[in-house]
């Protein structure tokens, strides 16, 4: 079977830039050609209206709720992978443990965020550890397969040339383990900023340091549907521009030698 010719780098850019244009014009016409009021379902052109009318409340709602969800993602990033390191030096501790992580995964964090809102005084720290715990599995998840993938060739190798657990760690399952830490950190970026919006809603903070998910609550008790959409688009965006951010950093770090990012055109 032939191997398909890779897209150019400036389509790979425009097709999707394509594809949002269209929306964006079938939202437009799907508006006009019903008649649908703004308190319904608002244009774009009226959402883009409310994102340049309501900039300064907007900007500072969303700069809450990506404080949180970045102080959540590093909180899951250093702790899945202290975890992850844990599990792949013993067989035993992931056995024991990793259910519970799992548990964690399955739990809806709805129902357990009230209980860490209750048990924390502080609701910034509460909301940081709600989000954290929905981002923290794929952190966990990722880093562990990728420690444990390791080339039995070179494993073999390692071993013969005596080397400690600590050079088997840093020289040889740390390296292989990246592209999988960074798919877990794709995920996982996306989910901090979930975890985030729900913790708002479950928390109910409101008032002058409140986030994006109080200034939807709120547009929906007022009927305000286009700041609704507009804060809708700003999470939307702001979770594009992670996971663009996470890929940027697996590009710039694997780029060089492994084949999950590797050029196309090179391969």
């Amino acid at each position: 079977m032939a191997e398909r010719a890779p897209l150019p780098r400036g389509l790979r850019i425009a097709a999707p830039l394509l594809v949002a244009v269209l929306m964006v014009a079938g939202w437009h016409w799907f508006v006009k050609a019903y008649a649908l009021p703004p308190w319904l379902v608002p244009s774009p052109r009226a959402v883009l209206a409310t994102l340049v009318a309501d900039r300064a409340l907007l900007a500072a709602s969303l700069w809450v709720t990506l404080s949180i969800a970045l102080a959540a993602f590093a909180l899951a990033v250093v702790a899945g992978v202290a975890i992850a390191l844990a599990f792949a030096q013993s067989r035993w501790i992931e056995a024991s443990f990793l259910p519970y992580a799992i548990l964690l995964q399955v739990t809806p964090i709805v129902a357990i965020a009230p209980l860490i809102i209750i048990w924390v005084r502080d609701t910034r720290v509460a909301l940081v550890l709600c989000a954290a715990v929905v981002a923290l599995f794929p952190v966990i998840s990722n880093t562990t397969i990728g420690l444990r993938s390791v080339d039995p060739g070179l494993a073999d190798l390692f071993r013969l040339m005596h080397a400690s657990r600590w050079q088997r760690l840093t020289r040889l399952q740390a390296p292989s383990a990246l592209p999988y830490f960074f798919a877990g950190l794709r995920v996982a970026s996306g989910l901090a900023l979930i975890g985030a919006v729900v913790a708002e809603f479950v928390a109910g903070t409101g008032g002058q340091g409140a986030g994006l998910a109080y200034q939807i609550l709120m547009a929906g008790i007022q009927l305000n549907v286009p700041r609704l959409f507009a804060a809708l688009v700003l999470i939307a965006a702001t979770g594009v521009a992670l996971f663009l951010v996470v890929d940027l950093c697996a590009k710039a770090l694997l780029a060089r030698w492994h084949e999950s990012e590797l050029d196309p055109a090179r391969r």
